[in-house]
């Protein structure tokens, strides 16, 4: 057994120790520290990027599905826990995706764990980005299937390994469209390409780019046109769409498949009514008010002019997902520090989350941020990384 306090010791001193504090949410994108009296910090952590979290269609969708029908679900989709708004949430998230159909899950952990491994066994092959999210890891690791990581968005490396490893067995793609700790964008319209030519399935992680990009909200897979090209399109609801669970999008057939093989899904108790109800809220309306994204998009070149304008030179990247880089662990916390005292809040982000010499501070922009925040959050940072 691991020696518990060497290895808690052993994570302090390294300054990777995590611990939970308390927050109280203030709203419109501000919050309190627990045990840091009344002092309101700009919030520039969190993932609620359109701010759906706090408007008032999804708390009143909340609040009647509540009244109507409880708590919870009481029980798995294939019990008695399957109610008339999970379907019409599926529905609504296939259209959204421009898929046949799609299926929920509890959250986005729950969804990669579940799906890989009913698609993969120990005789197949999964392709997969060496900096996917820790879920999609865990379930490459849960499938039993091999494993080959592919440098991070080289999809020449990709190539390189399809021709040499491709064989005739299943082959899976795994990627993410926007990459949670970095904040770039995968080459989608090539990657269908590539894996057209070797015959293999393609899985795509939406879960920051849902309801952030496309026309319709439909993420990176709308606005790059390949759609048709994904045959699994992923995401979560607790993100841009500002509330809680997952999502699977495809094909009928696939959707049939995963209802049945996908355990996390089958052992799982149904997303409670009131998450269901807010969830479809946040769908239809980033279909129906695209005006939330221009919104969001203006304040994210804003704020990456204010970067650049005061001199940081390093790479913005494409999206509202800003990594300003440090390296250690402890500098990274000591910065983070910082920014608290300038009324900023900002996650350093250590170690296994990221690779070793790698920590960072991570900003995210929403549509809470105003251009005065932006300013403030800007001219923090730029003076404590001068």
């Amino acid at each position: 057994m691991v020696d518990l306090k060497a290895w808690l010791s052993l994570q302090r001193e390294k300054g990777g120790l995590r611990s939970l504090r308390p927050v109280l949410r203030r709203g419109k994108g501000r919050l309190t520290l627990a045990g840091d009296g009344e002092r309101e910090l700009i919030d520039f952590s969190s993932n609620d990027y359109l701010g759906l979290a706090e408007h008032p269609a999804l708390i009143a969708a909340a609040q009647e599905a509540l009244r109507l029908f409880g708590a919870g679900s009481g029980a798995a989709r294939l019990m008695s826990g399957d109610l008339a708004v999970h379907h019409e949430l599926e529905e609504a998230v296939a259209l959204l995706k421009g898929k046949e159909a799609a299926l929920t899950f509890g959250s986005g952990y729950m969804a990669n764990t579940g799906i890989i491994p009913a698609l993969v066994d120990r005789h197949d092959l999964i392709f997969s980005d060496r900096l996917n999210h820790a879920s999609i890891h865990d379930g490459c690791r849960l499938s039993g299937g091999r494993v080959i990581r592919f440098r991070h968005n080289d999809l020449n490396h990709l190539e390189e390994l399809l021709k040499e490893k491709r064989g005739t067995t299943t082959a899976l793609i795994v990627v993410e469209s926007i990459y949670s700790m970095d904040g770039d964008r995968c080459p989608l319209r090539e990657l269908v390409q590539l894996k057209e030519r070797f015959g293999c399935l393609l899985m795509v992680d939406e879960a920051h780019a849902t309801g952030v990009f496309g026309e319709h909200g439909g993420g990176v897979i709308e606005e790059d046109g390949v759609s048709d090209g994904v045959d699994l399109a992923m995401g979560t609801f607790g993100k841009g769409l500002g509330s809680y669970g997952a999502y699977v999008a495809a094909n009928r057939e696939m959707i049939d498949y995963l209802l049945n093989r996908a355990r996390s899904f089958i052992f799982s108790t149904a997303l409670p009514p009131a998450v269901a109800a807010a969830s479809l809220a946040a769908v239809r309306l980033v279909r129906q008010e695209p005006e939330l994204r221009c919104e969001l998009h203006e304040k994210i070149a804003y704020f990456k002019k204010l970067l650049r304008n005061g001199g940081y030179g390093a790479d913005l990247g494409p999206s509202q997902i800003i990594p300003i880089l440090v390296g250690e662990s402890e500098a990274t916390l000591n910065k983070a520090g910082l920014l608290k005292t300038q009324g900023i809040f900002a996650t350093a982000v250590r170690p296994p989350t990221v690779p070793e010499g790698t920590a960072r501070l991570r900003f995210s922009i929403t549509r809470h941020h105003s251009a005065t925040d932006l300013s403030q959050a800007a001219a923090a940072l730029l003076k404590i990384m001068d």
